[in-house]
């Protein structure tokens, strides 16, 4: 479960960009999360967004409730209607005028892109879509291509969907030596052994064993663990102060056997925030639970005990929040 996780991830990473690709028809459908809500992020929400002693004209963009209030026999967005929406109005007035948004001295300007979004968003109903760590997943359609003759799997209509999308090609498939390498420092972090050139020789091994065989390389629990522990802020040391050792090497190697192991995510979840809870709990369990103390604390004599335990809880908090819910708290 660890493996497909991870690897999902750094797959969709190499071509959706900001973009989704599910499907072309997905090209021509506006989403907001995908969409709209960078632009309104980066545009709109410094006077039209959450913080209330900011916001202007009692108006706000992060709620479809507010986009669509009344203010006073208009709205700033008519799902449907954007020739009846004030924000088609307003991003598209005169830029000597003073209702331009955003105002000019905000420094910051729609592109005829961005622009064209927005009307077409609201055209298309001006939905809005919760935040994505709070979105169930669901297996998306294989997407129809064009070149059918090219993918070899699923990921690969996928790429091709997209490659289609912007008028490319793609290219043309690298020599054994080259993907062997690809494979390796992907896989491993590491490159190919020496004994590459005598591999290419041996026309017995394919691509597929190889893959096969760095999956089941050590090496590749390493390779993975080591995003995992960038997450947790897996350090040896207590950062402040005099950051003293914090010897907890016991808990890397035991995110980095999961991996290797393939362990379940409900498994591995549960062992860290509460391994030594858990029933009949092992050492194993114990050391998980480690994640715990992976934040920095003080060793100087002076410290204000509660001082400190409010600061270890709250970064406990935010630390949990970003990594398993996806936002903060």
């Amino acid at each position: 479960m660890l493996r497909s996780l991870s690897i999902w991830f750094g797959v969709m990473g190499l071509f959706l960009l900001r973009d989704n690709c599910f499907s072309l028809d997905n090209f021509k459908t506006v989403e907001f999360n995908r969409d709209i809500r960078p632009i309104l992020s980066d545009k709109c929400f410094s006077c039209h967004g959450p913080d209330a002693n900011h916001r202007k004209a009692n108006l706000r963009f992060d709620m479809r409730q507010g986009a669509l209030s009344d203010l006073g026999g208009y709205a700033a967005v008519v799902p449907g209607s954007p020739e009846k929406s004030e924000l088609i109005s307003r991003i598209h007035t005169s830029k000597s005028s003073d209702e331009l948004m955003p105002p000019l001295k905000s420094g910051k300007q729609l592109s005829e892109t961005e622009k064209q979004l927005l009307k077409d968003w609201i055209s298309q109903g001006a939905e809005y879509e919760e935040h994505w760590a709070y979105i169930q997943l669901q297996r998306p359609p294989i997407p129809k291509v064009m070149k059918s003759s090219w993918p070899t799997g699923a990921i690969d209509r996928f790429v091709m969907a997209r490659l289609e999308h912007e008028n490319f090609f793609p290219s043309k498939e690298a020599d054994a030596g080259t993907l062997i390498r690809r494979l390796h420092i992907d896989l491993t972090g590491m490159p190919p052994p020496k004994n590459l050139t005598k591999r290419l020789n041996d026309s017995s091994i394919i691509y597929s064993s190889i893959v096969d065989e760095l999956l089941a390389s050590p090496q590749f629990g390493e390779r993975l663990a080591s995003y995992w522990l960038d997450l947790v802020r897996y350090a040896d040391t207590v950062g402040y102060h005099g950051d003293q050792d914090h010897p907890i090497t016991p808990y890397r190697d035991w995110v980095i056997k999961s991996f290797n192991d393939n362990l379940p995510f409900d498994r591995f979840t549960a062992a860290q925030i509460a391994g030594d809870l858990l029933p009949e709990s092992t050492v194993n369990d114990k050391i998980a639970s480690g994640y715990n103390r992976l934040l920095q604390t003080s060793h100087e004599g002076g410290v204000q005990q509660k001082e400190y335990l409010a600061k270890y809880s709250a970064d406990r908090v935010r630390n949990v929040s970003n990594v398993w819910l996806g936002g903060t708290m």
